[in-house]
């Protein structure tokens, strides 16, 4: 039982969990800018060649199909560059969180991941001016989550770091595991 607990957690996060490292440099902030940049071509890398059959099929059991997992990929970083422009242009905003699991339902998931990732190209082309302009009081500044409390652009920036090589991951471990 212990090994199938462990399958599941290789399988749920292929690149590990999410930790924030409150001990911020200049080099480590370069690293998640870095993946965060890199993730459009990462993700058009890592479905390059799939088939429709290929992309309908989930990255686990009970998980999301691949398709699923590019649009999700545009959701997120959607909300995360809204929530950054919040976080600069207010003071502590609030919020909104969202049923990413129902997101994925909806029909534009099923779109060809195409459109998710033309999307994703241009929406880092915009969140990347902003985030390498950013100095580190502007880093500091907050949001407030109603589940998770408040926290700051650095945290975003951390988390979508890890949130972008976590969903690529997914992909590749497939393709790898399937031998695709």
């Amino acid at each position: 039982m212990a090994q199938a607990s462990q399958d599941l957690e290789a399988l749920k996060y292929p690149v590990g969990r999410f930790g924030y490292d409150p001990q911020t440099t200049p080099y480590k902030r370069s690293v998640w800018l870095t993946a965060v940049e890199s993730l459009p071509a990462e993700m058009k890398e890592a479905v390059a060649g799939l088939s429709d059959e290929q992309l309908d099929t989930p990255y686990r059991e009970g998980g999301w199909t691949v398709r699923q997992v590019v649009h999700h990929v545009a959701d997120s970083h959607m909300n995360a560059y809204v929530r950054l422009k919040l976080a600069l242009t207010e003071e502590s905003p609030a919020i909104k969180p969202y049923e990413e699991k129902l997101w994925a339902e909806l029909p534009d998931s099923r779109l060809s991941v195409e459109v998710s990732l033309a999307l994703l190209e241009m929406l880092h082309a915009r969140w990347l001016v902003l985030l390498r302009s950013m100095n580190e009081d502007a880093y500091a500044r907050t949001w407030r989550h109603p589940e998770h409390g408040e926290r700051t652009l650095d945290y975003l920036l951390q988390l979508y770091a890890w949130h972008s090589r976590h969903h690529v991951g997914h992909v590749r471990s497939l393709r790898e595991r399937m031998r695709w």
